[in-house]
């Protein structure tokens, strides 16, 4: 057994050496030009691509042009290849690939004829797009539509086509010229009669255009606005007369519309209420009457209304709380009557409340405290009645509030003194009774405290040294009594102190001397001297008979 296996060795190293050789790849490759099309027009840098396969594999492809190489080649799929007609004259060039696998085999494509033409017509001239860097068409009497053609002129950095009767749209394409479009002193296409939308490239260039025949367009005031791409329309501080045209109401698309600081007349139409994208409207200071059109509360998605000094009527109706995307409100100015709606109070993204100078009447209702994002509250000039609401101390946001000139009663709340984010307080010219709560000591960063003409009685709180950072204390023409509080003199920051019409009595402290104000209003009490040196000639009149 042993002897055998020397044997199966020799066996099979015949074997290995008497297997076949392997077959000659004869099988040649396919090749198919995809694009461009056959009898295309091309220029400038043309990218051929094409499809291509072999039972082996595909070693490379190559273009051919009028059966000469040009050294092009592309071994990657998908395959493509770049053919320079710069080089070539215009005309008419057959154009292949051939195709190489990894035995040599070639294969060659269907021939495509290719058109090169290195020039542009435009209006019946012919343009070279390699040359021409400078094209002057203005008031060449042009007519019908910009060809999407011109965009091949790609060395185009100046064009002028202004002042001709060209029509229709303006092709996206002018926007592949070679322009600076961050300067209108290289292109100019105004007075025509080109209708939108306008290429982003152009769009604040465009200047003056005769829209009267494009389709959905809108004229206002002389001006045609596209109801498919106009979204933001301002046309404030334009001597604007005449009633605002209802046809403001096609143009649906529209997210901001500012008509403010015109004189403008007549009622808000109600078709504003169609624009239900907007989310900034402002009229203000026109000559607008009329009530507030009940269509503005079902714009829900506002988020700025300013419709102030004015000339509106009626009353604010309770549908305003359907506008809970408000974060800025102005409605001052205007004669409104009525009540401030407990609807308000769904406003809860308010930011700015301003609804100073109407003739608004009954009470600050206590949900105004749910607008706990307010910064700036003016109800001021009106004729609000009944008390201030607690709830008032909810708006721990407030910089300034404004409730002066009202009829508002009671005492000032306690709850007031939450608002620590105060910088302006005027409480003045209402019926407000009562001490001042000491619980204002609370606002240190007032600057401005204004609690004039009320019938506020009681002592001035020595809390009110806390207020360090006041310029205006003016508390004159109340029923205040008692001494004026040494604390006073904390107030260095003071340019303005007024405590005369109270009946203030005793010793003026020393310390008063310490605030800013040389002349403070003190005059109509019952201060007793001696006078501080800083203010002996500036006390005014007092009643004295009760001095010691």
């Amino acid at each position: 057994m042993k002897r055998l296996y020397p044997l199966l060795f020799i066996s099979v190293l015949i074997y290995w050496g008497c297997e076949e050789p392997k077959e000659e790849d004869t099988e040649k490759p396919t090749v198919t030009i995809t694009s461009p099309q056959n009898g295309s027009t091309v220029y400038e840098i043309v990218t051929i691509t094409c499809m291509s396969s072999d039972n082996e594999g595909v070693e490379k492809v190559e273009l051919w042009v009028d059966g000469v190489s040009t050294g092009v080649t592309d071994d990657t799929e998908p395959y493509s290849l770049e053919w320079n007609t710069l080089t070539y004259d215009n005309g008419s060039y057959g154009i292949t690939v051939r195709s190489y696998d990894t035995s040599g085999n070639t294969t060659d494509s269907e021939s495509i004829t290719l058109v090169v033409d290195k020039t542009v017509e435009l209006w019946g001239e012919y343009y070279s797009i390699e040359n021409t860097t400078e094209l002057d068409l203005s008031n060449s009497g042009l007519t019908g539509e910009i060809p999407p053609e011109i965009g091949n002129l790609t060395n185009l950095t100046h064009l002028y086509l202004d002042n001709n009767q060209l029509t229709g749209v303006i092709p996206e394409s002018i926007c592949d010229l070679n322009i600076n479009w961050n300067s209108s002193s290289f292109f100019s296409i105004t007075n025509n009669q080109l209708c939108p939308s306008y290429p982003s490239c152009i769009e604040d260039y465009i200047g003056e255009q005769d829209l009267s025949n494009c389709d959905g367009v809108v004229e206002l005031w002389g001006e045609y606005y596209s109801i498919e791409y106009t979204d933001s329309l301002n046309l404030s501080g334009n001597q604007l007369t005449g009633s605002i045209p209802s046809e403001i109401g096609n143009l649906t698309n529209l997210t901001y519309l500012s008509l403010s600081s015109n004189q403008l007349s007549g009622s808000i139409p109600p078709e504003i209420g169609n624009l239900t994208n907007l989310t900034y409207l402002s009229l203000n200071n026109n000559e607008l009457t009329g009530s507030i059109p009940s269509e503005i509360w079902n714009l829900t998605n506002l988020e700025y209304l300013r419709l102030s000094t004015n000339q509106l009527t009626g009353n604010i109706p309770s549908e305003i709380g359907n506008l809970t995307n408000l974060t800025f409100l102005m409605l001052s100015g205007n004669p409104l009557t009525g009540s401030i709606p407990s609807e308000i109070g769904n406003l809860t993204n308010l930011t700015r409340l301003y609804l100073d100078d109407n003739e608004l009447t009954g009470s600050i209702p206590p949900e105004i405290g749910s607008l706990t994002n307010l910064t700036e509250l003016y109800l001021f000039n009106n004729q609000l009645t009944d008390s201030i609401p607690p709830e008032i101390g909810n708006l721990t946001n407030l910089t300034e509030l404004y409730l002066f000139n009202n009829q508002l009663t009671d005492s000032i709340p306690p709850e007031i003194g939450n608002l620590t984010n105060l910088i302006s307080l005027y409480l003045g010219n209402n019926q407000l009774t009562g001490s001042i709560p000491p619980e204002i000591g609370n606002l240190i960063n007032l600057t401005y405290l204004n609690l004039m003409y009320n019938e506020l009685t009681g002592f001035i709180p020595s809390e009110i040294g806390n207020l360090t950072n006041l310029n205006y204390l003016k508390l004159s023409s109340n029923q205040l009594t008692g001494s004026i509080p040494p604390e006073i003199g904390n107030l260095t920051n003071l340019i303005w102190l007024r405590l005369d019409d109270n009946q203030l009595s005793g010793i003026i402290p020393d310390e008063i001397c310490n605030q800013g104000d040389s002349s403070p209003g003190l005059s109509n009490n019952q201060l007793c001297p001696p006078y501080p040196s800083c203010i002996e000639n500036n006390v005014g009149t007092q009643d004295t008979s009760d001095c010691d």
